[in-house]
């Protein structure tokens, strides 16, 4: 392949991202606030998030609990945030025994309060164990926020509420979830998730990035 076809394609990958971002922004945003605000009142007195999605949208679930668990920006208590897809004798466990549409149900029913949050992604929203785990925790008196890609779609419908990105990739919607996922942590902490005060983290002694 010549040089110029590959930078044609890196050229509509970004054009497809900055497409999607710039719908993002303007539809979603407050969303996310209400989101963050919603999540610095019940991480700090002891609820809990769940999260959950598949492949490579449960890379970015779990990077949502990543964040609550350890730290954002600032320097915060740590917060409950478990991705149920990590848990991987449950989920094997699970999926032998009931089927892979409960593997995330079952633990939603297991871990899961009445005010806790339960956070679904799916780049399709048409994945039967996300959908299944919306039901069961809208059940159980979970608030239920899912993020997927252009909507209407069956888990968009099955939450609370839901962000979709209008984005004709797999790899863009997942680009733009990874942004919505350290937006939401920016309201969390703005909102009340890091006490006031606290002192943002040194980036160059960060020994966690790569």
């Amino acid at each position: 392949m010549n040089e110029s076809l590959v930078r044609d394609a890196a050229h509509r990958h970004c054009q497809s991202l900055q497409d999607a971002l710039t719908g993002f922004r303007h539809q979603s945003l407050g969303t996310l606030a209400a989101w963050g605000r919603e999540l610095a009142a019940v991480l700090p007195v002891g609820g809990r998030l769940l999260a959950a999605g598949n492949g490579g949208s449960a890379a970015q679930a779990q990077h949502l609990t990543a964040e609550l668990v350890g730290r954002y920006r600032q320097e915060r208590p740590a917060y409950s945030a478990i991705a149920l897809h990590a848990e991987t004798s449950s989920v094997t466990a699970i999926g032998n025994d009931y089927g892979f549409d409960q593997v995330y149900a079952r633990q939603v029913s297991a871990h899961g309060r009445p005010g806790d949050i339960l956070v679904l992604l799916s780049t399709s929203g048409r994945s039967a164990n996300l959908i299944t785990a919306a039901v069961t925790g809208r059940a159980a008196g979970l608030r239920v926020w899912a993020m997927t890609g252009p909507g209407p779609n069956p888990l968009a419908e099955a939450a609370d509420e839901a962000l979709c990105v209008d984005a004709g990739t797999t790899a863009t919607v997942q680009e733009t979830h990874l942004v919505a996922v350290h937006l939401l942590c920016e309201c969390f902490d703005a909102a009340g998730g890091a006490p006031a005060g606290a002192s943002a983290r040194p980036v160059a002694a960060d020994r966690r990035m790569s």
